[in-house]
């Protein structure tokens, strides 16, 4: 008679054996290396059919892969992750792995109204993988207005009749191209400016379906012919970083060539676009101008401008891409106005236990050499306000430990009171409801204590504000629409009357 397995006592066996492994990801002793073999061995060899553990076993694949103890180790997650696709294919439902929480999987898709210039993007890289996907869609209406535009006779359609069927005009306009192709093709040809047809585009809401290949997915997706990092010691603690002292060591950017910009910005842009995000400056980076640094311990940052028909009024904008041994673990966005830049900085959630602070500083250290600012601002979003995500991770401690200050004068009197409370009362911990208040303010880190303060009323929103009502807006200096935006920011921090006028005005 043929034995059945049990299916509960399966999935049981390997979360144990996945409770292991991820206690184990984060331990150094001298036999871990062997006893992680030994679990991926075994897990090798399970079937795992509950979506969840199956995310869960990726993550910790990830983790180990960007972190690990020995070269065995990489080939044996490497080996596990090649197989991803194929443990996904025998799913009876695969839907929740598009869940943009844990998006971007091999074997898996996403979809969304992704804009205009990644559509155009991803039809450029990837065309075999993008498809319309009109299950989404949502209100056919919004075609009406646009379609005409390039369909001969459709407006004898949609002027007078109703359930107007646009996939049987859209299948007589295109014959045999792709459907997303053809009409990327009819936007390219209107006679308007790029960012005419892009808003023309967007109105529209299309759904598009990405499916990507290994090597752009999450599971595969690597910087090519790094040298690695083992780790063979515990990793470094936030209590071991010196935040200040970090920032301000020596740096080394070398700036790379066009095409090796074009390749980190279709890198940024795929990480980004696997996990339902777009960042402004990988969408419209300049591959002219994108450095690289070598930050140590297996970790690369290449930052990147924007060319001067897509930068901002005021601020200069950066960002950077950042990978540990290969696999994309993160990105930074920086906006600078004189010495004062507003930084968000994102780990990816799967690589938050490895060396978060360290990475951090090392990070606003390239900034801070790069550009030559010396105070780092948060958004309150960052630190919690309405991010819950922000709440549970307990952001706001994590930047209050590295030496951010609230810059509202009440956050900052409640964090004197937290702050007492947690060295007096053995197990203190700041509930929830408090860690929302502390959330409200921005926060701010200042290299140079003699210009503390100055900025702490300052919104950037305000000079727009109050630019509505001027007779004229502020006319910028040439250097703005220069190679490099650092030129402008530069001669901006060189002077001090304009940098108090500003401040003024933004206050």
């Amino acid at each position: 008679m043929t034995q059945i397995k049990n299916p509960i006592s399966s999935v049981s066996s390997a979360a144990k054996t996945l409770d292991s492994l991820d206690e184990l990801k984060n331990q150094f002793t001298s036999d871990t290396a062997q006893r992680i073999l030994r679990l991926l061995h075994q897990l090798s060899r399970k079937k795992i059919n509950d979506t969840d553990s199956l995310v869960r076993y990726h993550e910790i694949l990830l983790f180990l892969r960007a972190y690990p103890q020995s070269s065995a180790i990489v080939r044996a997650v490497e080996n596990e992750l090649r197989r991803f696709a194929e443990r996904i294919s025998v799913l009876e439902d695969s839907s929740p792995l598009e869940r943009p929480e844990v998006s971007g999987i091999a074997g898996t898709s996403v979809t969304d109204t992704f804009s205009f210039y990644i559509v155009r993007w991803l039809l450029q890289q990837h065309a075999a993988q993008v498809a319309l996907d009109w299950e989404w869609f949502e209100d056919e209406n919004r075609l009406a207005a646009t379609w005409p535009r390039f369909m001969p006779l459709l407006e004898e359609d949609t002027f007078v009749e109703a359930n107007i069927p646009y996939r049987e005009w859209l299948a007589a306009a295109r014959k045999d191209r792709p459907e997303l192709a053809w009409l990327m093709d009819r936007f390219d040809e209107l006679p308007k400016s790029d960012k005419e047809r892009a808003e023309l585009y967007d109105s529209q809401q299309l759904y598009v379906r990405w499916t990507p290949g290994f090597n752009a997915s999450r599971t595969g997706m690597r910087l090519p012919g790094r040298r690695l990092f083992y780790h063979r010691s515990p990793l470094i603690q936030r209590r071991e970083v010196d935040f200040a002292k970090s920032l301000v060591q020596p740096v080394t950017l070398k700036k790379v060539s066009e095409r090796q910009g074009q390749r980190a910005l279709d890198m940024a842009r795929e990480a980004s676009t696997i996990r339902y995000r777009e960042l402004y400056g990988f969408t419209h980076g300049d591959p002219k101008h994108v450095y690289h640094s070598d930050l140590g311990r297996g970790v690369e940052l290449f930052l990147m401008g924007l060319p001067p028909n897509k930068r901002l009024p005021l601020r200069v904008y950066h960002a950077a891409m950042i990978y540990k041994n290969e696999v994309p673990i993160g990105y930074f966005e920086g906006l600078s106005l004189f010495e004062r830049m507003e930084s968000g900085f994102n780990l990816y959630y799967t690589f938050r236990d490895g060396e978060t602070a360290w990475l951090y500083a090392r990070t606003l250290n390239v900034m801070h050499q790069f550009t030559g600012v010396t105070a780092f601002s948060l958004d309150p979003y960052q630190i919690g306000h309405e991010n819950e995500e922000g709440i549970e991770s307990g952001a706001f401690w994590f930047y209050r430990k590295l030496g951010f200050r609230p810059t509202s004068k009440d956050v900052l009197e409640l964090t004197l009171k937290e702050e007492e409370k947690i060295r007096t009362r053995k197990g203190y911990r700041t509930r929830a409801s408090t860690l929302r208040k502390l959330a409200a303010s921005s926060m701010i880190f200042e290299l140079d204590s003699k210009r503390r303060g100055d900025w702490d009323n300052f919104q950037m929103r305000k000079i727009g504000f109050k630019a509505q009502r001027m007779k004229s807006v502020l006319s910028l200096i040439k250097a703005k629409l220069g190679p490099e935006e650092v030129t402008y920011l530069r001669l901006m921090q060189k002077d001090e009357k304009l940098r108090k006028a500003i401040i003024k005005l933004g206050s």
